[in-house]
Order: structure tokens, then C-alpha cells, then sequence
């Protein structure tokens, strides 16, 4: 029996990256990291989009009612800004918060620049969907997702990552399973 290959939404958001100005870095990081990642088969559904309430709100709604993605992973505007407001569209379209991923994701970029505190990324949970606000920058978005590490690879900080497969096992998203080189999915014992 084939497992159920899971959706995932990946949505860029960033004025200038939607307009041109500059090559959008976020999608392309994002699918690396989870090629790397997964070893479950996935597909992706990505989205490049300006930094505007509405227009996230509705490719969040999109990707995950119409679309079907179980997980989604947004990068990009979640800092202090007049222009960010992803977490205030994210957190507009979910129906419960998750806010142990954000608070996660603040410890372990503390490890590396103090302005950390700055960011406001959030999680939610919309229906059968996982949808997780991510840091803007590619080395950014690998470090939350993967943790840290010491010089021999062993962990010392857990990322995000290591949470979402069991939090998708309980909203009844599909089965997924992680390289565990890169992130170890962790799932309570069996009794």
C-alpha cells in the first residue's frame, strides 16, 4: 500500500519579490529544505504575494480548503514593520493558535542575532491544516526547522520540525516521516 502523499502550501510574501524587484529566496529554500527533510512523498503548491492582509488571508483559505494542503509554510513578513502583517492574516483565517512553534522559533534564532525578539511569527491550525509563519531569511528559515546542532550533529536545541509530524498525525492530516540526518520527527511512544 502507497502512503498518502501530503499536501504542502508554501506561500512567499514580500512586496518586492511579487513585483519583481528581486528573485523571491523563500520558495526556493523552502523546497530544498523539504526535499532534504522529508523522506514521505510530498507535493507542493507554492504562492508568491504581496504584503497585503487580504491577499494572504485568501491564499492561506485557498491552499488550505480548496487546494487541500495539510501543512503550510509562509515566509516573510512577520517582523516589527508597517508593511508585515502576515501573523495578523494568519492568525485572522485559523481556528486554534499554536503558539509553542513561534516561541520555538524566537529561542533558537536567539542563538544568533538578539533582534529575534523582534519577530512575531505564529502557527495555527485551520481545520485539517497546519499553517506556520516562518522567518524571511533561507538561513533563518533551516535553522528553526532544524534545531541546533553541536560540532559532532547532535542535537541541542529542537527545531519546529520535529513537532509538525505528530501534530499532523493529530488533526488527521496524512502520515509523514522525516530524513532523520536533517530533523528527527519525534512521536510519543505506543503503549
Amino acid at each position: 500500500m502507497q502512503p498518502q502523499k501530503i499536501k504542502i502550501g508554501l506561500v512567499s510574501i514580500s512586496d518586492r519579490a511579487s513585483q519583481g524587484v528581486y528573485e523571491d529566496k523563500g520558495i526556493p529554500s523552502l523546497t530544498s529544505w523539504l526535499t532534504q527533510a522529508l523522506s514521505s512523498p510530498f507535493e507542493l503548491v507554492s504562492c508568491l504575494i504581496a504584503d497585503e492582509q487580504k491577499t494572504i488571508e485568501a491564499s492561506l483559505i485557498d491552499l488550505a480548503d480548496n487546494q487541500n494542503c495539510s501543512l503550510i509554510l509562509t515566509t516573510g513578513g512577520t517582523g516589527p514593520a508597517l508593511r508585515d502583517v502576515t501573523p495578523e492574516a494568519t492568525l485572522a483565517i485559523g481556528d486554534k493558535t499554536m503558539p509553542g512553534f513561534g516561541e520555538q522559533m524566537r529561542q533558537i534564532s536567539l542563538n544568533f542575532v538578539p533582534t529575534a525578539i523582534l519577530s512575531r511569527q505564529v502557527a495555527v491550525i485551520r481545520q485539517q491544516c497546519l499553517i506556520i509563519n516562518l522567518p524571511g531569511q533561507p538561513k533563518a528559515i533551516a535553522q528553526t526547522l532544524e534545531g541546533l546542532k553541536d560540532d559532532a550533529g547532535n542535537t541541542k536545541v529542537h527545531g519546529i520540525f520535529a513537532a509538525v509530524p505528530y501534530c499532523l498525525d493529530l488533526i488527521g492530516a496524512p502520515f509523514i516521516e522525516t530524513n532523520e540526518t536533517i530533523v528527527k520527527a519525534f512521536r510519543p511512544k505506543q503503549k
